[in-house]
């Protein structure tokens, strides 16, 4: 019989449901909603998570199980599941087992039985905050005190420099995929998800992975062709250290790329601002509109912060390149004197539509 649990929110909220996964006595974080309807997997291991909890805004979790080929990382990122429906019988054949066996492993606790309906809206009007799972194994009746104590030790978003938790320790190699004279690329890897290594591979690119820290002499040992600014945690403001490095390369006219927080950091490095979103964007279902094309393009985000609009338009050094077509905000930009271009979405799609796989080749095009 499942254990009885709750999820507190930062502004007194609550919703009663059951524990599933590994039962932690209570896990907490931001909490965020993501509306796609598959790629669970994906997005418990996506490092762009980290610090969050994420709730399903599909009603139904577990459907088809675990399976390795899934992750995007070598571990889970996400801090909570937060989920309507939960089963731990699955359909897929090739799965290594259900989902449930996983979370046990990966010590991933959440909560089933929630209304996410009505909690995603709560988040939609009020905004993203921190919250509590917790579990009522062994708690007297007063569940609030012991939540209350556990969010008190809960960070804000705003001014976290997550990238040091999610970064690789040791920089790496990755050779390409394909024949002939590799073109030597430089990922910063401030939470890369593998898939954006797979695409860079598969279009003959050799890759040099650096960690976070990574200075500019680092990168320019590498001899690099071109760089990769991944996406990954926390608040650009907090990362001066990074965006230094990225101006570095624009001084020198390094052909860049940058994915969501590494678009913000492009943006920050050009002279733009960022700022906390209210409630972010996360799922498979974004409608982007190509400025240069005037084609929609349907998108994979997950991102909490965004670049100044007015700033980008402002800007004559900039060109604006895509926008998001259900609340105007930045999608894209370009250097117009630097070969520098990026984007806030993420071009791989994994999970998502393959609509935006063409900025790969627009940057090995750069390169060339």
């Amino acid at each position: 019989m499942s254990t009885p649990g709750s999820l507190h929110l930062q502004d007194g909220r609550i919703f009663e449901g059951w524990i599933v996964g590994f039962d932690a006595g209570n896990c907490g974080g931001e909490l965020c909603f993501n509306t796609s309807m598959t790629g669970y997997q994906e997005m418990f291991t996506d490092p762009s998570y980290r610090g969050q909890m994420l709730v399903h805004n599909f009603v139904h979790l577990g459907n088809y199980g675990a399976y390795a080929a899934d992750q995007e990382s070598d571990r889970v990122q996400i801090s909570g599941v937060v989920v309507r429906n939960f089963t731990e019988k699955h359909s897929r054949l090739m799965a290594d087992s259900s989902l449930q066996d996983y979370m046990v492993r990966n010590r991933l606790m959440g909560i089933r039985g929630v209304d996410t309906r009505a909690l995603v809206r709560h988040i939609r009007n009020s905004g993203a905050m921190n919250a509590v799972i917790l579990s009522h194994k062994g708690l007297d009746g007063d569940h609030h005190y012991h939540a209350q104590k556990a969010l008190q030790d809960l960070p804000s978003m705003v001014g976290l420099d997550l990238s040091a938790l999610v970064t690789t320790a040791e920089s790496y190699r990755m050779e390409s995929a394909i024949q002939g004279t590799p073109k030597q690329v430089v990922v910063m890897d401030y939470g890369v998800k593998r898939n954006m290594l797979h695409h860079l591979t598969q279009r003959g690119c050799e890759l040099r992975v650096l960690p976070a820290s990574a200075t500019i002499e680092d990168v320019m040992a590498c001899g690099p062709q071109g760089v990769l600014l991944s996406n990954g945690p926390g608040d650009p403001a907090a990362m001066d250290h990074q965006v230094g490095v990225v101006r570095g390369l624009l001084e020198r006219r390094v052909p860049l790329m940058g994915i969501c927080l590494g678009h913000q950091l492009l943006a920050r490095a050009a002279g733009l601002d960022t700022f906390k979103m209210h409630n972010g964007h996360r799922g498979s279902n974004h409608p982007v509109l190509n400025l240069r094309n005037n084609r929609s393009e349907i998108t994979s985000q997950n991102h909490g912060f965004a670049v100044n609009l007015e700033q980008t338009k402002a800007a004559s050094h900039l060109e604006l390149t895509h926008i998001n077509l259900n609340d105007q905000t930045v999608e894209g930009l370009a250097l117009r004197d630097r070969p520098a271009f990026s984007v806030q979405y993420h071009p791989e799609s994994n999970p998502g539509p393959h609509d935006s796989h063409y900025l790969f080749d627009d940057f090995v095009s750069m390169m060339d």
